[in-house]
């Protein structure tokens, strides 16, 4: 009835927050929109990084500072009427200092993806390093986000006074808990472990090109439990992360990109062999996937029927050296067709006359 009977100075103190409120509301508006014009002008583009994730945690903690700047005023009237009122909005103060510190803390991990990914991009072509430091920084990045929601959560649970008289009795017993615990995350544990050595030795690395379980494709994401490998075919293929520590499988970009490929036709033995050599010359010089390195036509085995002739060439990267070789083979039997079409693989025979 002390509050009602008050009535005035309550409505006078709705007014003040919303005010608050408003004027909160209204910096924060105009702040970002003179960020965001800044982003527009410059090309660092960490300003423009900073806007996009720092834009809600933002508005957040000023509304936040709005009403902790009345708060006076609500412990001015509740003083005498409800003081165990007071204790609740301060424990919900500080709970929600912890959750904007962790909010802040996580979207700045954010930032810093942002900053480093413009830096080194993957889509370069020799991206080998950034392919490295991008598979480390999302590894990374997982394992702060992680550290950091189980630290705020922890710290919430111990502002209550029951949570700290449970916890005291649980460390009591904290020795026989923690080999049951490890026991039963033994697997959890090891995967843990598997994604920090994928961060660090880097077996693979984002945009690698693997063969895994006779699929060919490119890594697509590391997380701290599985990897995405995106298919030829735009399949995915959801690998666990101890997969590319305890199994062997193929990275065909581990060092460098570069890669032989090869192409092998079956003729008759009266083909001229130096004619086929001239013409993958020329094939591959005329070719926008050949990256001049390596040219090469050898015969490398024969048969009863047939002579096998080996083309092999190199391409910067995986996807050429696929194009390169169907431009390739396709040429070439084009040209023993229409030069030497006696050349083509035949089957002799003799007849003999009877009588």
């Amino acid at each position: 009835m002390g509050i009602l009977a008050n009535w005035q100075a309550w409505c006078w103190l709705a007014a003040y927050v919303i005010g608050a409120l408003v004027v909160a509301l209204v910096v924060h508006y105009l702040l970002f929109k003179i960020l965001t014009r800044i982003s527009k002008k410059t090309e660092t583009g960490l300003d423009e990084s900073l806007a996009t994730h720092f834009r809600e945690p933002a508005r957040w903690i000023m509304i936040f500072v709005a009403l902790r700047l009345v708060m006076p005023l609500f412990v001015t009237e509740l003083a005498e009427e409800s003081p165990g009122l007071i204790e609740l909005f301060q424990h919900l103060f500080g709970l929600v200092v912890i959750f904007l510190v962790s909010w802040l803390l996580i979207r700045s991990t954010y930032v810093l993806s942002d900053f480093v990914i413009r830096r080194f991009d993957v889509g370069e072509k020799d991206n080998l390093r950034a392919r490295k430091i991008h598979t480390q920084l999302n590894v990374l990045r997982r394992i702060v986000i992680f550290v950091v929601i189980v630290i705020a959560f922890g710290t919430m649970l111990m502002t209550f006074e029951r949570v700290r008289q449970l916890g005291t009795s649980i460390l009591a017993s904290a020795g026989i808990a923690g080999i049951v615990v490890g026991l039963a995350a033994q697997k959890t544990i090891g995967t843990f472990i598997a994604g920090l050595q994928i961060a660090f030795t880097q077996p693979v690395r984002v945009d690698d090109v693997v063969i895994v379980e006779g699929e060919w494709g490119r890594i697509e994401e590391i997380t701290l439990t599985y990897v995405i490998v995106k298919i030829w075919d735009l399949r995915r293929l959801v690998v666990p992360i101890t997969y590319f520590i305890e199994k062997p499988f193929q990275n065909w970009t581990r060092v460098t990109a570069d890669l032989l490929g090869t192409v092998f036709l079956y003729v008759d033995y009266t083909v001229p062999v130096d004619a086929v050599r001239e013409q993958l010359q020329k094939i591959l010089r005329e070719s926008k996937s050949w990256d001049g390195k390596v040219c090469g036509l050898q015969v490398t085995n024969t048969t009863d029927r047939t002579v096998e002739l080996r083309a092999l060439m190199s391409a910067a990267d995986a996807s050429a050296a696929w194009n390169l070789r169907c431009e390739v083979r396709e040429k070439l039997i084009a040209f023993v067709r229409e030069k030497y079409p006696d050349a083509l693989p035949k089957v002799r025979a003799e007849l003999e006359k009877s009588g």
